[in-house]
């Protein structure tokens, strides 16, 4: 068995392990539907924007592997760490859930992911801010699929309206971990790197006042309640996405197709 192995958690590092693992496990909660949709094309599309995903987070944790500067490549970060050595949002390690939670979730992600991914195409990294050109008009189409989905689920029928009423309560807690700011960011920000995440609070909330409105739907008042997944401290649900995840490389290291 594959041990794990042990990373460099400089600020920079951190803030590129945070954007990149965010894209990582999403994608395979995305994944999660191939098979499973509720229709064909929906079938296709949810597919597609996990591998876009799944690229975005190879090209980001192959330039945080460079940085850190311990010869670790884009596998090796995806798949044997420790669970604490991962930064991801704590919203994209919950469980699939049903339709309603997985369109509402995208669009709550992407609509994030278009704005910093927006903001780093200004990067003092050009690797970064190359990745974020490409990676910005996904993040766009992610955001507006999403968001027509959450349209017509609240404007839908009696079921469809009470299923993305009960999404919205329970994901909308998750949100304030988005835009705590830390000495991470702080250190991004002094370096051009890229922006404090809580810079984009107030866009963000814009657009989804605006996506949620459209639905006729209602932002939840804010919870006490803080995740820490950017933190490295996660549910019990990232355990076993981890373990299937990480299955093959560590029972065989180093395998190729």
């Amino acid at each position: 068995m594959q041990a794990s192995i042990a990373i460099e958690s400089t600020p920079a590092v951190q803030y590129l392990l945070r954007l990149g693992d965010t894209c990582l496990i999403l994608s395979q909660r995305i994944a999660e539907w191939s098979g499973h949709a509720p229709i064909l094309e929906e079938d296709i599309a949810l597919s597609n924007m996990a591998l876009d995903l799944i690229g975005q987070a190879r090209a980001v944790l192959t330039h945080a592997g460079r940085i850190e500067g311990l010869g670790h490549d884009e596998d090796q970060l995806a798949f044997l760490r420790d669970e604490k050595d991962y930064r991801n949002l704590t919203l994209v390690e919950l469980p699939r859930g049903d339709f309603a939670f997985t369109v509402l979730r995208n669009a709550m992600v992407a609509t994030l992911m278009k704005l910093l991914w927006e903001r780093l195409r200004d990067s003092s990294d050009a690797e970064l801010a190359g990745i974020a050109g490409k990676a910005v008009k996904e993040a766009r189409y992610h955001q507006q699929h999403a968001a027509d989905w959450v349209v017509r689920l609240g404007d839908g029928t009696e079921e469809s309206r009470r299923r993305i009423e009960a999404a919205l309560a329970d994901l909308w807690r998750y949100t304030p971990e988005m835009f705590e700011s830390d000495a991470v960011d702080e250190a991004a920000a002094a370096a051009g790197l890229g922006p404090r995440w809580s810079e984009l609070e107030a866009p963000w909330r814009a657009e989804m006042r605006t996506i949620l409105g459209e639905a006729a739907l209602v932002e939840p008042k804010e919870a006490a309640f803080r995740s820490t997944g950017k933190k490295g401290v996660h549910t019990e649900h990232m355990g076993y996405i981890l373990a299937e995840m990480q299955h093959l490389q560590r029972s065989f290291p180093g395998g190729v197709w």
